[in-house]
């Protein structure tokens, strides 16, 4: 029998997967059904070549295709994690990490994502990110220099929330 926390973690899908997921679902239900009725409806109007709402449909399906197509690879690039995968007790995906400069001793807090959930404004930042590759499977207590395009700053990590720790709680 295997403990209920291994089989929670299993189970239990990122939330950039679940995100990209209904993404997709609303997508494919416009490009199946939504669109082709309105490509339907804007040919009965007569002569496609000055007909907007043919050409404004037909952009959006080609859009939508693009779209999908993003999706699709992003979820086959995420295929590769689980909640089992991401390591416990250093920065990883999930992973909010605060800071502290060196220098100056000013504090800042960042959540490590995937590109798909990027947010710099919200303090959310890529794990392929230069600061992202800086701060990967690194520890409470370790200094960490990372290269911006004002030079290399160098911070010490003083907190780590993981993603474990975060959903624990």
């Amino acid at each position: 029998m295997l403990p209920a926390l291994f089989v929670w973690a299993m189970a239990k899908q990122l939330p950039i997967v679940e995100r990209l997921e209904r993404e997709r679902e609303t997508l494919m239900r416009e490009l199946n059904i939504e669109l082709p009725k309105i490509i339907e409806e804007a040919r009965a109007h007569g002569d496609l070549r000055e007909n907007a709402e043919y050409h404004a449909a037909k952009e959006r399906q080609g859009m939508v295709h693009a779209r999908l197509g993003s999706i699709d690879e992003s979820l086959r690039q995420l295929s590769m994690y689980s909640y089992s995968s991401i390591p416990r007790g250093v920065v990883g995906y999930g992973s909010v990490v605060e800071l502290e400069d060196s220098d100056s001793g000013a504090r800042v807090r960042y959540q490590m994502v995937f590109s798909e959930e990027v947010d710099p404004a919200g303090g959310r930042i890529s794990i392929t990110s230069p600061v992202g590759q800086a701060l990967l499977n690194k520890s409470e207590g370790d200094e960490v220099q990372i290269r911006l395009p004002g030079g290399v700053k160098s911070y010490e990590i003083i907190e780590i929330q993981t993603i474990h720790d975060r959903e624990e709680a």
